[in-house]
């Protein structure tokens, strides 16, 4: 039996499917900051969110899977200033901007929105 390999893992990236990869580059990019890694031209666009944490948003034509009407997967990101993300989105019309939530059970104090093709973003900062 081969042994798993013990090397470090070097990068994360979580891959959303898009119809219009311009628009989206353009939101991760111009809204929330979130700086280029790699750029796989018209395929995809590998956006940093934090130190090897990645989101990667691919063209749904040209990628291995398709785009979905319904999304069931959510963005999280873990920030230290929950209110100013907060007042500066809502200032950005994004689509969907829920009021400010707590969940004293998990120890954080939150909000979600949606993205231009639906996907739920969650911006959370922990109270504990």
């Amino acid at each position: 039996m081969t042994d798993r390999p013990t090397a470090p893992n070097v990068l994360a990236i979580t891959f959303l499917y898009y119809r219009d990869l311009p628009r989206a580059f353009a939101f991760y990019r111009d809204v929330m900051g979130f700086p280029l890694a790699i750029d796989q031209g018209d395929l995809a666009k590998i956006m940093q969110i934090a130190p090897n944490a990645h989101l990667g948003l691919v063209d749904e034509a040209k990628g291995m899977n398709d785009w979905q009407p319904e999304k069931c997967v959510q963005v999280c990101i873990r920030i230290e200033d929950v209110e100013a993300w907060h007042a500066y989105l809502a200032d950005q019309g994004v689509d969907g901007l829920s009021r400010m939530f707590e969940n004293d059970k998990i120890g954080i104090r939150a909000f979600v929105f949606r993205d231009p093709e639906g996907y739920q973003v969650e911006i959370q900062q922990a109270t504990r």
